[in-house]
């Protein structure tokens, strides 16, 4: 059962989702390990479930065959989404009560039991229960998708962000293969996919050279949302 959070967080309303790795541990090392996640991502977000994971899996692989074969009452919406190697970024919208706590909990148990007994290991994987901010104004999110959607080229893992296959970033650019459609944007984001891609590239370079002084900087980079995480 996930945690009951002390303020819980609201129904319909939009939120900025992060969880690390305990020790900022290397927990995504190989393409398997991302996809693996991605899978708890869309299998997760339904409230109930007519088959098993490894069920699902099976015959979504053969089959081609959407989640819609399953309850149609979601506990979150997805809107975008980025896996980088120690932590992963989610925006979500609640639908259900406790719905994001739900989910949270159950991506991070199943695959951590997943990633104990791929690399023989024991003890907990997260270092503590996520982390999440109010996401107020559509102006906010959409700069929020820009922020988490450059993550991986700001890291300097790849240098575009077309490039890194475990974020909603292709899906933006309408450039994802169908089976990888998991995010629910197009009702709260009115932008076409060109005016995204250059609404993201233009913050590229910009956004390193932040990540590279932000531990000299007294305020939070414009990049951060007021009250955001900063991660």
């Amino acid at each position: 059962m996930p945690t009951i959070r002390k303020f819980p967080l609201v129904t319909e309303e939009v939120y900025h989702v992060f969880n690390r790795s305990i020790a900022r541990y290397k927990i995504f090392s190989s393409r398997r390990d991302f996809e693996r996640m991605i899978e708890l991502f869309g299998y997760y977000q339904w409230k109930n479930r007519e088959m098993k994971f490894s069920q699902w899996k099976r015959k979504k692989n053969k089959e081609s065959l959407s989640l819609g074969v399953m309850d149609s009452a979601k506990l979150v919406n997805i809107i975008a989404y980025c896996i980088m190697p120690t932590h992963i970024h989610l925006i979500l919208k609640q639908l259900k009560d406790r719905g994001i706590s739900t989910f949270m909990s159950q991506i991070a148990n199943s695959y951590s039991r997943y990633f104990n007994v791929k690399y023989k290991r024991k003890g907990p994987l997260w270092e503590k229960e996520f982390s999440n901010v109010l996401v107020d104004t559509d102006e906010q999110l959409l700069h929020l998708t820009r922020y988490i959607h450059l993550n991986p080229a700001t890291s300097n893992l790849t240098d575009a962000p077309e490039n890194w296959f475990a974020s909603s970033y292709k899906e933006y650019l309408e450039e994802a293969d169908d089976d990888r459609k998991l995010c629910n944007f197009a009702d709260i984001l009115d932008i076409s996919p060109d005016s995204y891609k250059k609404f993201v590239n233009d913050r590229i370079d910009y956004q390193r050279e932040l990540s590279r002084i932000k531990h000299l900087l007294l305020e939070p980079p414009p990049y951060h949302l007021p009250g955001g995480t900063g991660e």
